[in-house]
C-alpha cells in the first residue's frame, strides 16, 4: 500500500502561517476544532507519555487573559510598548489553543524529548487548522515564561509550561510571501 500523498507534500512546501492580527471571526467551533486537537495529537511521542494537553481559550477568555497580560507586564517592569504588543493576542483574539508541555517523570524519556513532543504538537495543530482552510499563527510571548502568569492565567501545575498559543480563525487577509531558508546553506551530508 502507497502512503504517497502529494497534496500533503504540496500543502506543506508552500504553508504559510497567518499573522495572528489578521485573524477575524468567525473561528472554529468546538465541533470543527475537535479534528484539529486529533490530528496534533498524532505527533511523535517517545514513550507514549502525552507530555502535553490542551487548553481552548474561547472569546470570553480573551478580556481577562490581556488583562493578566498587563498586570504581569507591569509586574515585570515591561515598557507600555511590549505591554500593549503582548496583549494584542488577546485583545483581537478570537480563539487559540494553549498547548501545555506537561513534564513527566521518566526514567526512559528525557524532558528535553517530552519539550520537542510538545512543540511537534504545536506545530501539528497549526498545520492542522491551515490544512482545514483556517488562518492559525504560533506564538507565545514573555507573559507565558511567568510562572503566575501561567498560574493565575491557566491555572498550571509547577511541571506544566506553556508550549505556545495556536490561534486559529478565518483568514482576513493573505500575508505576503517572505525569504524562507536556504536549505543547500544548511544541509550536511555524511556518508561515510
Amino acid at each position: 500500500m502507497s502512503l504517497k500523498s502529494p497534496a500533503a507534500l504540496e500543502f506543506l512546501l508552500s504553508r504559510r502561517s497567518r499573522p495572528a492580527k489578521t485573524l477575524i471571526a468567525p473561528a472554529p467551533t468546538r465541533d470543527e476544532l475537535l479534528p484539529l486537537l486529533t490530528a496534533a495529537a498524532r505527533s511523535p511521542d517517545h514513550g507514549k507519555l502525552e507530555p502535553w494537553r490542551f487548553i481552548v481559550l474561547e472569546k470570553g477568555a480573551m478580556p481577562r487573559l490581556a488583562d493578566l497580560t498587563e498586570a504581569c507586564g507591569q509586574k515585570l517592569g515591561k515598557s507600555p510598548e511590549d505591554i500593549a504588543k503582548a496583549r494584542s493576542q488577546f485583545d483581537m483574539g478570537h480563539l487559540a489553543v494553549a498547548v501545555i508541555e506537561v513534564q513527566k517523570p521518566s526514567e526512559k524519556i528525557p524532558a528535553i524529548e517530552q519539550t520537542y513532543s510538545a512543540g511537534a504538537v504545536c506545530l501539528a495543530l497549526l498545520n492542522a487548522a491551515l490544512a482545514a482552510g483556517w488562518g492559525a499563527n504560533w506564538l507565545s510571548g514573555w507573559q507565558t515564561h511567568d510562572r503566575d502568569f501561567c498560574t493565575q492565567a491557566l491555572g498550571l501545575a509547577d511541571n506544566e509550561s506553556v508550549a505556545g498559543l495556536i490561534h486559529i480563525a478565518t483568514e482576513g487577509s493573505a500575508p505576503p510571501e517572505r525569504p524562507r531558508p536556504d536549505v543547500a546553506a544548511l544541509t550536511e551530508w555524511l556518508s561515510e
